[in-house]
């Protein structure tokens, strides 16, 4: 059914894709920042990460097929990265597909613009974002599929950019507890999710009897 795709979709490139989590990282890169260099740098990298993500979206499939790489064989590698990328949120462990590493942290406060690196990627359209966005237009299975999918990414680049822009708020209604508690509860929805996919590529591969 439509509506149980679209909340599949939805809710995989949202917790994929973190409009909190993202947040909360440009609070942190952006501290001291005034207010206008603050809106640009948000709407810049969720601009470009758009641009990034509607590639994947529309070019990826072919690209597996350039690749001679089968959509189930990727449903598998892509379960497991998003599994991965889960159990990282579940356990608030602080490295991630879509987080900074302490070193590019570092470069990252040093002096230029960020709105490309680190924001757009790898915070905004990381690894786990990417692999998303393939793997649901792969499912969509026909226009309005797709149509979906991209209106669901639309939808949390909005939230991310708010989220952004809000950023001082979420930082004081939330605090670090609230931010680790929904992160654990999006890294239980995301797991379920990864393994779904696993489960579908098993399945459209034959690799079990009777699968």
């Amino acid at each position: 059914m439509l509506s149980d795709f679209t909340i599949t979709a939805f809710a995989t490139l949202f917790v994929a894709i973190g409009p909190i989590d993202t947040a909360i990282v440009f609070g942190g890169l952006t501290a001291g920042v005034h207010r206008p260099e603050r809106f640009r740098l948000a709407w810049q990298a969720v601009l470009i990460a758009g641009i990034v993500l509607l590639g994947f979206a529309l070019f990826g499939n072919r690209l597996l097929g350039a690749l001679r790489v089968s959509l189930d064989a990727f449903r598998v590698a892509g379960g497991i990265l998003l599994l991965l990328q889960a159990i990282q949120m579940i356990f608030a462990h602080p490295s991630g597909l879509s987080s900074l590493t302490a070193l590019e942290r570092r470069e990252a406060l040093e002096p230029g613009d960020i709105a490309i690196f680190p924001l757009a990627f790898p915070v905004i359209a990381g690894p786990a974002g990417l692999t998303a966005v393939v793997l649901l237009m792969g499912q969509a299975g026909d226009p309005v599929g797709s149509m979906i999918v991209l209106a669901a990414m639309l939808l949390c680049l909005l939230l991310t950019y708010f989220g952004m822009i809000f950023t001082d708020v979420l930082h004081r209604v939330l605090k670090a507890t609230g931010s680790n508690v929904l992160a654990r509860l999006a890294g239980v929805i995301l797991a379920t999710l990864a393994v779904q996919f696993i489960f579908d590529g098993i399945r459209g591969a034959r690799l079990v009897a009777g699968a």
